[in-house]
């Protein structure tokens, strides 16, 4: 009676989805130790921003993208890429100062020799609305986009909001954030020198539409996953652009990080009257099957406070994650129970 129950209730949340299903979250076990809150050490006098995105690079180091001690770059002289000891937590180097306005992701590319990939998805004085990528010192490689022109063509963004690239260099970008692009939801596909290949996708409800496609990672395949925020669910595709699955039991996802053994993690750092029963936190389960396995719950539950807890995530090989978080300020390291 047990598992017909268990299947009746897993049919209706397909069935249904998560704006009208309420998530078994509770029953789900965390394998991991309260978080260290705050980590990390910025040098005497400064202050953390808005922490809009981390990344680790093959050394174990965590790079994170910090918006200049506030929620904008725009007019500030700080540098917002920093490279933190993971171990400690201390400051090792910081590059991009004047370079950047609304600092929104970051990627390291482990098998381009650790080279950086950032995205600025604001606009102000000739500047933003691109996606550059730096070598570990700071070198400028090569920029996609125009500075400070916003636009839905091959060649400029409408407020982009993360990146990835494929084993043979291609690039995946995704453009349009809620609230700023308006009516814009689309994953652009450039050669690793940076030309144009292909876009795909429209502002939409049905499959293969996005809504805020806020985060982008890539599973051992090279299947592309999505984070469609303002769809409530996880998209597939491939690199061409095929629509292949969604999935929406992993909440209101604003970051996705997958392993190296296609554990897929998931940021969920809303609560909405839309998704009733799935509290904030982060979900853990497979990026082949869909299946969730973990959760890991945000301790302030409040449905009115709107975006506050985790939004960007890396993991390290020994499951270790660390999560950056935007209204909060600050990054949360979580440590497997051993």
């Amino acid at each position: 009676m047990k598992c017909f129950t268990t299947s009746l209730l897993y049919l209706s949340f397909l069935l249904l989805g998560v704006g009208r299903f309420r998530s078994p979250a509770a029953a789900l076990p965390n394998p991991y130790k309260p978080p260290v809150e705050s980590w990390g050490h910025l040098p005497e006098g400064r202050i953390w921003g808005a922490v809009a995105g981390t990344s680790l690079d093959s050394h174990g180091h965590l790079w994170v993208l910090e918006r200049c001690g506030g929620v904008s770059c725009a007019d500030s002289t700080l540098a917002p890429i920093l490279e933190l000891d993971s171990a400690s937590g201390n400051v090792l180097k910081s590059f991009g100062a004047g370079l950047l306005v609304v600092p929104h992701a970051i990627y390291i590319d482990q098998r381009d020799s650790d080279s950086i990939w950032v995205v600025d998805e604001g606009e102000k004085d000739g500047k933003g609305e691109q996606v550059w990528k730096f070598t570990p010192g700071g070198n400028r490689l090569l920029v996609l986009g125009k500075a400070g022109l916003k636009g839905e063509t091959p060649q400029t963004f409408n407020h982009p909001t993360s990146v990835v690239t494929a084993k043979n260099g291609d690039i995946f970008v995704t453009d349009g954030h809620s609230g700023a692009s308006q009516t814009v939801a689309r994953i652009l596909k450039f050669s690793r020198d940076g030309k144009f290949l292909k876009t795909w996708g429209k502002e939409g409800t049905a499959p293969g539409d996005l809504n805020d496609p806020h985060s982008i990672a890539m599973d051992t395949e090279g299947r592309l996953v999505v984070a469609d925020r303002g769809n409530f669910r996880i998209d597939i595709f491939d690199q061409d652009g095929k629509f292949i699955t969604s999935w929406k039991q992993f909440g209101i996802p604003s970051g996705v990080a997958v392993d190296g053994k296609d554990t897929l993690y998931v940021a969920d750092n809303f609560l909405r009257p839309q998704a009733p029963g799935f509290p904030r936190g982060i979900r853990i389960g497979s990026a082949k099957t869909g299946k969730v396995k973990a959760f890991l719950a945000d301790p302030d539950q409040d449905p009115n406070d709107g975006s506050i807890g985790p939004e960007s995530l890396s993991v390290d090989d020994r499951g270790t994650i660390y999560d950056g978080e935007v209204n909060r300020r600050m990054i949360k390291k979580y440590v497997l129970r051993r």
